[in-house]
């Protein structure tokens, strides 16, 4: 059958939502070789996946996730795509410290860096955080701390069967964007990054057709996977069923322009060290700014705040007023390892 599917593409086609389901679920159930899942994955990103691929393929990820158990209304994710190739620091994941300093519930789902210099995984065990955690224990964290990272791996241990041929190609593929569509808490307010206008537009769709109460997804300049601060960000705004696109830049939401150069790192101990100076205070405007401005989006995505503005500033307060640091050092599980990082 996947041979078949595989023939399709290669003779230029698109799968049906049910044809990307079954290529998936296969995949999935380590029935398909390394080489043909290489081959599936190049063809659709060199023709460009498509909307029913994009669900097809999550439904099937889906499927085989494990879930978290929890009891809360309201649950926010700041997952991206990465892929944008322009070694910034992790700047989803200093985002989700402030959503959760706000008091919004976030479990970030996130992995190891597989096309980016440092994954959210990666960067959080650096800063000392535990990031292996049972469905369970994650759980527990979500509701009582506001804050748990959901390791992928551990929740979608199916995809190690497609691991080997994504680190043999190197780049952005479907699962890419697969990751942010299947939040194990299944978060439905998420700040998704997205590097590529057209993708961020084809999985804003496909996130409509499956189902979400508000999730915004971004795209700044250069193809940046934030809102960027050296530039105009396109955004998606996926509210219930319907979706507004538009364009927005930091002098609209209160936020000076900013440098790409000051927010790019070559290692997962500069983006750690980076994170820890943006709670103190200590680092660079433009990583500050990058930082309040994609908070701001993600408490809107929320329905924490009514706009973006007002979500920029009540970031900006948090951060300023040593909130999120307190946080940080407070709240959060394995506490000394991020104070001495």
């Amino acid at each position: 059958m996947f041979k078949q599917l595989l023939a399709k593409c290669a003779e230029g086609q698109h799968l049906l939502e049910d044809e990307a389901y079954v290529a998936m679920d296969l995949i999935m159930k380590d029935k398909v070789e390394v080489s043909q899942i290489a081959s599936l994955i190049s063809m659709m990103r060199l023709r460009g996946e498509t909307v029913e691929e994009l669900i097809g393929f999550t439904k099937a990820m889906r499927a085989h996730a494990v879930s978290i158990p929890h009891t809360l209304d309201v649950v926010l994710d700041t997952c991206g795509t990465g892929g944008d190739n322009l070694g910034t620091f992790n700047i989803s994941t200093a985002v989700s410290f402030v959503a959760a300093t706000a008091g919004v519930p976030v479990a970030k789902h996130g992995n190891r860096a597989v096309t980016s210099k440092s994954g959210s995984a990666d960067v959080l065990e650096y800063l000392g955080i535990d990031i292996q955690k049972s469905p369970e224990a994650a759980a527990q964290a979500l509701e009582q701390t506001g804050l748990s990272f959901l390791f992928a791996p551990l929740y979608h241990s199916s995809m190690k069967f497609a691991a080997p041929a994504r680190k043999q190609i190197g780049f952005r593929t479907i699962f890419n964007l697969l990751g942010p569509m299947t939040n194990p808490a299944g978060a439905d307010h998420q700040l998704i990054g997205v590097s590529g206008r057209e993708h961020a537009l084809k999985m804003g769709e496909a996130i409509r057709r499956l189902g979400t109460t508000h999730t915004v997804l971004v795209t700044g300049a250069d193809n940046l996977d934030e809102c960027s601060v050296h530039g105009s960000t396109q955004i998606v705004d996926v509210q219930n069923d319907e979706i507004h696109v538009y364009e927005i830049t930091p002098e609209e939401v209160g936020i000076k322009p900013g440098l790409l150069a000051e927010i790019q790192v070559n290692s997962v101990q500069e983006s750690a060290n980076l994170i820890r100076r943006v709670f103190d205070g200590t680092a660079n405007q433009s990583a500050i700014s990058i930082v309040i401005f994609n908070a701001g989006v993600a408490l809107y995505a929320a329905n924490h705040v009514q706009s973006i503005q007002e979500g920029v500033a009540l970031a900006k307060d948090l951060l300023q007023s040593n909130k999120v640091l307190n946080y940080t050092s407070e709240r959060q599980p394995h506490q000394e390892g991020y104070k001495h990082a």
